[in-house]
């Protein structure tokens, strides 16, 4: 495996899906070895001597290979093209050792680089998971800068390299399908998965705090979560919070994470005079996300663009009633009466009557919610994910053994 993220290099949400996906096909049965950058912030976790296969740490049953991230060589995509050199040498070190290896699997474009060399070098099937895509972000719209341009060109390359292409629903496969004219074929569909909630875990104390840390009490909570950036909708949520306190004014609003979008968050909130009511965290721990998940009256997710939306799952297992866009993969995930509420992407005024709807009948969303965790824990545990992407495995291994390289 070669993913771009994996703890503690935290960025978004694939770093989740590693960190179930592998220990899950360990237990499985299958040998993983899984090859990672880190920033020099993490230069603990580096090894002594880079490119020896023998340095790998196991954890979960993965063997990993931390090799160091290139920095300070401008854009992304070139940070990317300078750490593919490092994570190639690695992954060669790796392939012409005694461990035998079936297959590559390489995750994000980010990867693609030294996930395509090491498959022609060493003639091994190479499968790619692509987690969302750059002109979805656009929404489908043009590509206007070089960067965004070089980022879906290497995405291409990614679909264009792979054995088979994993999405992890029906509407990224569509993207797939519709921008990098990948047949439909080649295309299989596994869901992100999440780890059980800890039901249980919290004492009263836990809550009373956990509530005290926003200044609140006795006060409704509304609990969002991600990265700042436009694509996640915050600034929908923050624009619908008077419709909301004019109804319960003593709402209160946390809004969790970092990006680039926090300042503009803010001022907006001044701006509409609720800034007493919305908390701007940052960063928080998944202990703390977890308790707030266990307070809140619900979690929203007003997202433009989710390929996925593991958030939304996450709040689902800790039975936390949720609202959410109708896009993407949220759509596939929240089942709009039954599991949770769906309302229209970009629509402040349908979010605002989504958040409504679960204050005004709390009793109702508690149902949801509770109908919710239940179908998290049948369809979305890793488990069930890693039985999927063995299958997938497989599939490729028995065609390669038909064919000539």
């Amino acid at each position: 495996m070669v993913t771009w993220e994996y703890p503690p290099n935290v960025t978004g949400g694939l770093s989740a899906h590693m960190v179930g996906l592998a220990p899950a096909l360990v237990r499985a049965g299958v040998e993983v070895h899984l090859v990672t950058p880190q920033p020099a912030s993490s230069s603990s976790y580096m090894p002594e001597r880079l490119n020896d296969p023998a340095h790998g740490v196991v954890e979960e049953g993965v063997v990993i290979y931390r090799v160091p991230l290139v920095e300070n060589c401008g854009s992304v995509y070139d940070q990317a093209r300078e750490t593919n050199w490092v994570i190639q040498d690695q992954g060669q070190a790796l392939l012409a050792s005694d461990h035998h290896f079936d297959l590559i699997h390489a995750h994000d474009w980010l990867v693609v680089f030294a996930a395509q060399a090491l498959k022609h070098q060493f003639r091994l099937p190479l499968i790619a998971t692509i987690h969302a895509t750059e002109r979805g972000r656009a929404r489908g719209g043009a590509l206007h800068t070089d960067l965004q341009r070089n980022i879906h060109g290497a995405e291409w390359w990614m679909a264009y390299e792979a054995w088979r292409v994993i999405t992890c629903s029906h509407h990224m496969a569509s993207e797939v399908q519709a921008f990098f004219h990948v047949p439909s074929e080649k295309i299989d569909i596994v869901p992100n998965g999440i780890s059980p909630y800890r039901n249980g875990h919290w004492t009263e104390g836990d809550l009373v705090d956990c509530q005290a840390r926003y200044g609140v009490s006795d006060q409704q909570v509304v609990f969002a979560i991600g990265r700042l950036v436009h694509e996640k909708g915050f600034h929908l949520l923050i624009e619908a919070i008077p419709r909301i306190l004019s109804e319960f004014p003593d709402t209160q609003f946390v809004i969790a994470g970092r990006g680039p979008e926090a300042p503009s968050l803010m001022q907006q909130a001044r701006r509409l005079g609720v800034a007493n009511n919305v908390h701007f965290p940052g960063f928080i721990s998944d202990e703390e996300r977890d308790c707030l998940y266990h307070v809140a009256a619900c979690a929203v997710f007003p997202s433009l663009y989710e390929p996925f939306g593991i958030v939304a799952l996450e709040a689902m297992s800790a039975g936390c009633p949720v609202v959410v866009s109708g896009v993407g993969g949220l759509r596939e995930v929240v089942r709009h009466g039954k599991t949770g509420i769906n309302v229209y992407p970009g629509d402040v005024r349908s979010v605002a009557w989504g958040l409504l709807s679960i204050l005004r009948d709390p009793a109702l969303a508690a149902a949801r919610a509770q109908e919710a965790q239940s179908m998290v824990r049948r369809e979305f545990n890793w488990d069930t994910i890693a039985s999927r992407t063995l299958a997938v495995y497989q599939q490729v291994l028995d065609e390669r053994s038909r064919i000539e390289w």
